[in-house]
């Protein structure tokens, strides 16, 4: 295993591999991958399509399990967890941002931001969501629903839910992916201002060279496989 005694380690992954088997045979997506990310770090994960990229952020975020090789996080062997125990850890300490935003549409912005705050039990759940959508920039706009948002608006309400918990880690996966240059480019100073704000763990998925440089470190895979 990777090890670090003079930082703290936040996510490490060793081996890590994921295969799938299709009519063609076993095709590997992500080969013998190991990494340690540490508390603080922003960090990009970058490659061409179909390099593995976000079959990674999957594996380190517990999303999806690997054919070999561990992930852990703050220690813990996610290999040791359930499905469910999984799910516990990423609403206690992990955060998300998708490229289609993954709002729920029948939900008001208010709404999609509170709903994670309750499911997770969080204390003055109402009063962070609306912190969350002022930090944002959308105070006038909580009770809009998606439909009724631009791009970059929903954009905004899916960084303010993932921010909402104060989680240790934010995954991010193409955030500007759906969005015109101009927006996009103030989507990337929001998140990283909130991010210098809360001392978070970043761990970006991005084809943007731009946006890949904002970052201390940048992982390049090619072919399912870290380079050096």
């Amino acid at each position: 295993m990777i090890s670090d005694s003079n930082q703290n380690i936040e996510i490490e992954a060793a081996n890590l591999s994921k295969h799938v088997t299709s009519s063609e045979g076993e095709l590997a997506i992500l080969s013998d991958f190991s990494c340690a990310i540490h508390a603080g770090e922003t960090v990009a994960v970058t490659g061409t399509s179909g390099s593995g990229k976000s079959t990674l952020l999957g594996l380190l975020a517990g999303l999806d399990v690997p054919s070999a090789g561990t992930v852990t996080f703050r220690g813990q062997n996610l290999a040791d967890l359930n499905e469910d125990g999984r799910a516990a850890l990423r609403g206690r300490h992990m955060g998300f941002v998708f490229q289609s935003f993954q709002l729920l549409p029948s939900l008001t912005a208010f709404e999609n931001v509170l709903l994670p705050l309750e499911l997770a039990g969080i204390s003055g759940a109402k009063e962070r969501a609306t912190h969350a959508l002022e930090r944002v920039g959308l105070t006038a706009r909580l009770r809009h629903y998606p439909r009724q948002l631009s791009g970059g608006e929903q954009q905004r309400v899916a960084i303010a839910r993932a921010f909402a918990p104060q989680p240790a880690v934010l995954f991010a996966d193409e955030p500007t992916g759906n969005l015109d240059a101009a927006t996009g480019s103030r989507i990337v100073e929001l998140l990283f201002n909130l991010n210098a704000e809360a001392g978070t763990t970043l761990v970006l998925v991005t084809h943007d060279a731009t946006l890949a440089q904002r970052c201390k470190r940048r992982l390049q895979l090619e072919g399912g496989r870290l380079q050096p």
